[in-house]
């Protein structure tokens, strides 16, 4: 289709800077030259060693290093990427000023998005409803915190393309338009480096459902601790459906016996069987499944497209991915699990964990609901690694009760080491950090392929 001419006319004759030059920066710089070959813009990131000698533009002037973030009131727009942070600048932004792929997108298609938020589960939530609508033969793309900026699929679409957009906090820290589906899937502490206090991750992550009407769709979790209180603080009206373990007032679906029941103030008006389903482990991700079915179901899907789509659904890498079995011990890989509450899902999903891979980057989240779970619920061995194991471990000792085997190590080589020497066969060695990665590696992607190669390599030894 034509991009949008509201697009274009947000960005005509405006002073433009892009703020972060990472994978959205070079994808919105593209974009700007695509249509405006002319235009001069400034381009400023943190990384005093980004690489500008590469760009033959005459128009295009680079700010990086300490200060990048100096004077940006002086501009008409400017492009906040994800990754960028105001925690450290020491002057008022006018706020009317920022912009972003993801907000300009939505306002410009917010009728054809279905975005999907939450602190854990978006990647696979939105992959699956992307999934079950591909599968039934719709005209559907995928983009967004996925790893697919928004400008880049913008001349795939038709006016009948639906687009699964997953959003992080980040992404709708400054949006002004929700989109006309969303979800929220949970919400626990996370990114407080980034928003400083948990309240404003929790108003950030509200923004896919605030600038919402009525007639639009607002998919949500009741079960969550935070979520229906901040319904009722902000007092909402949404065509809704709520999705948890028991019924509700409305429109709600509830999961009992590994049945999924879609009711209408009581009145049950479809069941999906997942008794035989396998591919999605555990029960968090039966929240996942119901919001999928829920934004489906609203789109005109029928039950048999719908069960079509989630049996031929595999799954995400780094999400309880399972690498392989090896001296008869199962080994998973759940890097993307960043906090505590996802690694507790992961060991209650698998059940059989004999050896678990904790700790990473610290940010200063709270652990002490994972250290009482693991209390309770003893994992044979634990290896604590990185700045946030090492804290875990010093929370944990004074109280007693640490496991049998434990290691504080960093190298992920002796780690994988530790696991195969002190795993029981038949039992789990899983890697479900509660924290993020940044301590020795890129992102939870590496963490988790650097993983899965130190296995594979570590079997091929032994075999030999």
């Amino acid at each position: 289709m034509a991009v949008a001419d509201y697009i274009l006319q947000k960005i005509q004759g405006k002073k433009i800077v892009i703020l972060g030059f990472g994978k959205e920066g070079v994808s919105t710089y593209r974009f700007i030259r695509k249509y405006f070959p002319d235009m001069p813009l400034t381009i400023a990131d943190g990384n005093a060693n980004l690489r500008t000698d590469e760009f033959d533009d005459p128009n295009i002037r680079f700010v990086t290093g300490e200060g990048y973030d100096q004077n940006l009131n002086d501009y008409d727009l400017i492009f906040k990427t994800p990754g960028i942070s105001f925690n450290k600048v020491n002057y008022w932004i006018e706020t009317e000023r920022i912009t972003s792929q993801t907000n300009l997108f939505l306002e410009a298609y917010h009728q054809q998005v279905i975005g999907v938020t939450g602190t854990k589960g978006k990647s696979t939530t939105a992959s699956l409803i992307y999934h079950i609508l591909h599968e039934a033969g719709r005209d559907v793309l995928l983009a967004g915190n996925i790893g697919v900026p928004f400008f880049d699929i913008i001349e795939q679409m038709t006016d009948k393309t639906l687009v699964v957009a997953e959003l992080s906090a980040h992404q709708l820290e400054f949006v002004q338009c929700s989109p006309d589906y969303a979800v929220l899937l949970n919400l626990y502490q996370e990114h407080l480096d980034h928003f400083n206090s948990f309240n404003n991750y929790q108003i950030a992550k509200m923004n896919i459902t605030k600038f919402q009407k009525y007639e639009n769709f607002f998919v949500y979790n009741g079960d969550d601790e935070h979520i229906p209180e901040l319904m009722k603080r902000f007092e909402y009206n949404r065509t809704r459906c709520i999705f948890g373990t028991k019924p509700y007032n409305g429109l709600y679906a509830c999961c009992s016996e590994r049945v999924i029941h879609f009711a209408n103030n009581g009145h049950v008006e479809d069941e999906y069987d997942l008794r035989y389903y396998q591919n999605l482990p555990g029960t968090h991700n039966y929240y996942n499944i119901m919001a999928a079915i829920a934004i489906c179901r609203q789109v005109g899907l029928s039950h048999d497209d719908i069960m079509g789509g989630l049996r031929t659904f595999k799954g995400l890498p780094n999400r309880i991915e399972f690498v392989g079995q090896f001296n008869g011990i199962s080994f998973y890989n759940d890097s993307i699990s960043t906090i505590p509450e996802a690694t507790i899902a992961a060991v209650k999903a698998l059940r059989k964990v004999g050896t678990l891979i904790i700790g990473g980057y610290d940010r200063g989240i709270e652990y002490s609901i994972l250290i009482d779970f693991l209390r309770d619920n003893p994992v044979p061995n634990i290896a604590f690694t990185g700045p946030a194991g090492k804290r875990i471990f010093d929370e944990w000792k004074p109280q007693g009760n640490l496991p049998e085997q434990y290691i504080l190590e960093d190298d992920f080589s002796k780690i994988v080491d530790f696991a195969f020497e002190k795993t029981e066969e038949s039992r789990i060695v899983l890697l479900s950090p509660a924290a993020a990665s940044y301590d020795q590696f890129k992102n939870f992607e590496e963490r988790g392929r650097v993983f899965k190669q130190l296995i594979i390599e570590k079997s091929k030894t032994i075999q030999q």
